[in-house]
């Protein structure tokens, strides 16, 4: 008996060491002030983002090969640039969110994410989580030879992508603290940004030359347009221009999308006479369930590419040709590009089976992510009525009980986030198939960012601008 409570003593003893490291990781220390100025968001926010493109250009000591090399449009959707020190970029940061999402949501981890410390044990434990796929994948980088060291230097580069990897995580802290929106995205738009500018108006070939000085084909597509006009060469004017187009039809259709939204009438309990609109956004989880999705296909064509290249043969994950999945389970997660196919000649009919594999993948793992997030980011029903309440709003002509005010907003909460998560699934891979300058999936992911960043930025200002603004929406709460 004795044996026994000292066994649960010890058990309780080992779950409170666990909590007490969760809750006291490293972490970047909140702001003083409880809202920061706008010029301080903004210098922090364009600092981390100079930051993030010096340690892209750093390259990994001790690197002898890199296979990765090939995947430019999975450095994109993962924030980074293979071969230098942040090549893991916010993989391990995203791979940890999904997996809590998934433990959380299916309550294999019961966790209160409405009080303060259940918020703070989750933070710490994905935190942890991040931590551990930062060793986990410098680890798998290395030994699997995608990032291939010269012998005798394993471990130091494994060391370099880990401390690498850390410093992600705590940038991705830094921006989320004291500057505007998150590191994820901030570091996505910014690689993005910098592929499409270049695929768009680089003169140089693949081997870094200029294009008028060599016989290789050039980069930008302007400058591929303008050649081939001038030497007639219709397919690759046709390819170039249907390329051109697709990227300004897709950003047009995005920035379109994001102003579908539903209002919701709320008045001031205080204040008779006075009321606001609260908007409830097609796009009710944003961007996070692309990000999320995309990111698992990125991963799991690396792991694939990696498996092959450790055991030098392929195997059942997926074969490649050139960096592009041909055959295996992996070939499903890339999508081909039909357009480009019809206009080359080289269209098949198996491309719509493809196709079709593809967008439903898509839209299903947004539509799962996309509930999971709402679930797990306290933005569902409940955790609103509960919020509006708070603020000393209510809906007009009903009661304030929080039961009342949850069953109206599960009309729209739940229905917005299942098809909103379906359509942003839909668009992406539309973009896709349809062939843009870069990837279909990492423009949609850009557009959205910097439409989010823009409106964040926007109210921000007008804080600054107008303190008594401020200070209105202050005293309701």
């Amino acid at each position: 008996m004795q044996l026994s409570c000292c066994n649960i003593n010890n058990n309780k003893q080992k779950k409170m060491d666990l909590k007490d490291i969760l809750m006291n990781l490293p972490e970047v220390k909140r702001p003083a002030e409880k809202k920061l100025a706008f010029s301080v968001k903004l210098k922090w926010t364009l600092t981390i983002l100079v930051a993030f493109f010096i340690l892209a250009n750093i390259p990994l000591f001790g690197l002898s090969n890199n296979a990765l090399q090939q995947f430019e449009y999975l450095a994109m959707i993962l924030g980074t640039k293979f071969s230098s020190i942040i090549s893991l970029g916010i993989g391990p940061i995203v791979m940890s969110s999904i997996i809590l999402q998934l433990l959380v949501g299916s309550k294999l981890i019961n966790l209160d994410l409405r009080s303060t410390d259940g918020k703070k044990y989750f933070q710490g434990l994905q935190k942890m989580l991040a931590i551990l796929f930062c060793v986990f994948e410098s680890i798998v980088y290395v030994l699997m030879k995608g990032l291939e060291a010269i012998p005798g230097m394993e471990l130091i580069v494994i060391l370099q992508l880990f401390l690498g990897g850390l410093l992600v995580i705590f940038m991705d802290e830094v921006v989320s603290k004291y500057g505007f929106g998150s590191g994820t995205s901030l570091f996505i738009v910014g690689g993005v940004g910098w592929s499409l500018f270049t695929k768009a108006f680089s003169p140089l070939d693949q081997a870094g030359r200029l294009a008028w000085f060599s016989s290789s084909p050039v980069i930008g597509k302007i400058w591929t347009l303008i050649n081939s006009v001038a030497t007639a060469n219709t397919i690759e004017a046709m390819a170039a221009l249907a390329a051109i187009i697709s990227t300004v039809v897709i950003f047009l259709v995005i920035v379109y999308a994001q102003g579908i939204k539903v209002e919701v009438p709320l008045s001031f309990g205080r204040l008779r006479g006075f009321g606001i609109r609260w908007p409830l956004n097609f796009f009710y989880t944003s961007v996070i369930p692309v990000i999320l999705v995309s990111a698992m296909f990125a991963n799991f064509q690396i792991l694939a590419r990696l498996a092959e290249s450790w055991a030098g043969y392929p195997t059942f994950l997926g074969t490649f040709s050139g960096g592009t999945p041909v055959a295996g389970l992996v070939s499903w997660l890339s999508p081909p590009r039909l357009v480009e196919a019809i206009i080359r000649g080289s269209f098949q009919p198996e491309l719509i089976l493809h196709s079709l594999v593809y967008m439903i993948l898509l839209m299903a793992g947004c539509m799962v992510f996309a509930v999971f997030w709402v679930k797990t980011s306290g933005t569902d029903a409940e955790s609103q009525a509960r919020n509006i309440l708070a603020s000393g709003l209510q809906i007009p002509g009903f009661r304030r009980d929080p039961r009342v005010l949850e069953s109206i907003l599960s009309r729209y909460i739940m229905p917005l986030t299942v098809m909103g998560g379906a359509a942003i699934g839909f668009l992406a891979a539309s973009a896709d198939l349809i062939g843009a300058l870069i990837d279909g999936t990492a423009i949609l992911l850009a557009v959205m960012i910097i439409y989010q960043l823009y409106n964040e930025i926007a109210q921000q200002h007008a804080f600054d601008m107008y303190p008594a603004l401020k200070k209105v929406i202050s005293s309701s709460k």
